[in-house]
């Protein structure tokens, strides 16, 4: 079937159009397959609880291995499963009550191994998130967000 416009997923369960994808959208190439949609799926709701202050769901969908990694605008880059897991307890602490989030897809690509996507989280942050096909399924593997979601001069970003 030929939709103008539209991306095709090419993954385990046949040619079928991306739910995540209509005619407006930017895609590098198709996430393939239906785990890691699902997975996305899952850090999605568990992005909605961390922003009610419930940092457990979030842990659960990261990587256990050394190589993990977190940087968002709260504080510095985190690298290893325990400063990653004490940066979002940190982070958790300032967001109690908050709004579940909206996203936007920007682009996303995902291989046998490894996938991306990266969005605006409409908590108002770009985020790249990087996932990893491991033993328990796909885990994140890094997640960077910073606020900058329009033009901004450069002296705004840029220490002189």
């Amino acid at each position: 079937m030929d939709i103008p416009g539209w991306r095709w997923d090419y993954g385990r369960t046949g040619v079928v159009p991306h739910p995540c994808v209509g005619p407006d959208a930017r895609l590098e190439e198709p996430m393939s397959g239906s785990d890691l949609d699902l997975a996305v799926e899952h850090y999605h709701q568990a992005l909605d609880a961390f922003v009610m202050g419930d940092a457990a769901p979030q842990k659960k969908m990261f990587s256990t291995r050394d190589d993990v990694t977190l940087a968002n605008p709260l504080g510095p880059p985190a690298r290893g499963r325990s400063e990653v897991e004490k940066t979002m307890d940190r982070a958790v602490s300032l967001l109690r009550e908050g709004e579940p989030t909206r996203f936007e897809r920007i682009s996303a690509y995902a291989g046998p191994d490894l996938g991306y996507i990266v969005e605006i989280e409409r908590t108002r942050a770009k985020v790249t998130t990087i996932f990893r096909l491991e033993d328990e399924g796909w885990k994140v593997i890094h997640r960077h967000a910073d606020p900058i979601t329009s033009p901004r001069p450069i002296e705004t970003v840029v220490q002189t």
